[in-house]
């Protein structure tokens, strides 16, 4: 981590992603910050709350409820030499915008043999239980990290949080920043003031343990943790890994882990088929099969939409008891 930190403060992470961006636009006149209802409202999270009156309507401004035209200017923006930060609403929200995205935004440094960078930061909340409508709790993470040329980065807290996303802005190349929004305003810890950054493409250890590895990032970290909490209890050493980002994928700890452990599961909240647990899991069989003691558990939502409003979302999203019952799995087998 780089810094030039002065102290602490405890943060929720909406309340250091504001910090992050403000620092950013701070320091650095070609960021820009825009999106549907960034500026007077200060998003529909408030995760850019006091920005606009704090720097001015042609650094923060609203834009029509058009994703693909938000992500189509951010491209304009950012090959002119300006470095965008875009908020889609909602994840969900993004699939209009996917046109942009997989024929355009991963595709210009390849396409101009590195002559051109897009230095561009794409935000979106996504995931579930906080009960949110229709199309408000999708997990696309693994449509973007299929996508060449982007990168994808989810932090579980708020200091890595902040320190991802001043890394992301930062970044030469297109960076997709998916915000769980079970997180945003449920867990606190001390944040450094000041600048920071955490490097792209390094995950974190949660907690460490010799019997199973459980691979997770997001809004799973919190679930995984507990999970592993109720398995020390009964002697089973669990060793949490937050990926924090999925591309570039630090393939290094995973697999440092499970040369430890024998055991792996994979903790998502996107659908199983072809979900990025799927990617890690074949990384896994690929590279560290001599090491297995048991077959990778994958613990995931379900082939079906993310439930709207209802109480079946608490059956649809992984929770602790279903990770508790893999962690029992590979250890019996």
């Amino acid at each position: 981590m780089t810094a030039t930190v002065t102290a602490l403060r405890t943060m929720t992470m909406v309340a250091a992603i504001n910090d992050a961006l403000a620092l950013a636009l701070e320091r650095d006149p070609d960021v820009h910050i825009f999106g549907e209802d960034v500026g007077i409202m200060g998003g529909v999270f408030r995760a850019t709350d006091g920005l606009q009156a704090r720097f001015g309507t042609e650094r923060v401004f609203d834009t029509p409820l058009a994703e693909a035209g938000i992500v189509g200017m951010g491209i304009g923006m950012g090959l002119a030499g300006l470095k965008p930060v875009a908020e889609i609403q909602f994840a969900g929200f993004l699939y209009p915008a996917l046109d942009q995205v997989l024929s355009h935004l991963g595709r210009y440094r390849h396409r101009t043999r590195s002559r051109y960078h897009l230095p561009m930061v794409v935000r979106a909340p996504y995931g579930g239980g906080v009960h949110t409508p229709e199309q408000h709790a999708d997990s696309p993470e693994a449509i973007l990290a299929h996508t060449p040329g982007v990168k994808v980065v989810i932090p579980s807290t708020p200091r890595d949080a902040k320190g991802l996303l001043l890394a992301a802005i930062e970044d030469p190349d297109p960076v997709f920043f998916f915000e769980a929004i079970k997180l945003y305003r449920s867990v606190k810890e001390e944040v450094p003031e000041g600048h920071y950054t955490i490097p792209l493409g390094q995950a974190r250890l949660v907690t460490e343990g010799d019997d199973v590895t459980v691979i997770c990032y997001g809004g799973m970290v919190e679930v995984a943790q507990k999970a592993a909490d109720a398995a020390r209890a009964h002697g089973i050493g669990v060793e949490v890994i937050d990926l924090r980002t999925l591309v570039p994928l630090d393939t290094g700890t995973i697999l440092a882990s499970v040369q430890k452990t024998g055991r792996v599961i994979v903790v998502t909240e996107a659908p199983r088929t072809g979900g990025f647990h799927s990617e890690i899991s074949a990384t896994v069989a690929e590279e560290a099969i001599d090491f297995l003691r048991a077959p990778i558990v994958r613990v995931t939502g379900f082939d079906a939409p993310y439930p709207p409003f209802t109480s079946i979302e608490d059956s649809y999203r992984p929770n602790p008891v279903r990770v508790a019952k893999a962690i029992r799995k590979v250890m019996a087998y």
